[in-house]
């Protein structure tokens, strides 16, 4: 491998572990707090700005479940395996 690219990827920033363990909370949380706003704008009469909190909302709530699933897994595996999940 190039030595930049390694140097890079030493270098490369990561997030403390509570932040990182809480990153798919928060995607899920905001994604069903879009979700009320956007019932509430509907309810409003505001069907396009329903719409528009709707759309980003509901693939929040996906991206947070399918991380949760994704590291569920990921630690399932490392565990059958006899490694240490980090």
């Amino acid at each position: 491998m190039d030595k930049t690219v390694t140097t890079l990827m030493q270098r490369a920033p990561h997030f403390s572990r509570p932040v990182y363990e809480s990153l798919p909370w928060v995607y899920i949380i905001c994604g069903v707090l879009a979700l009320i706003g956007s019932y509430a704008f509907a309810v409003n009469n505001r069907s396009g700005m329903s719409l528009f909190v709707g759309l980003l909302g509901f693939p929040l709530v996906v991206l947070g479940v399918m991380i949760l699933l994704r590291r569920r897994n990921y630690r399932s595996l490392q565990a059958q395996y006899g490694k240490d999940p980090p």
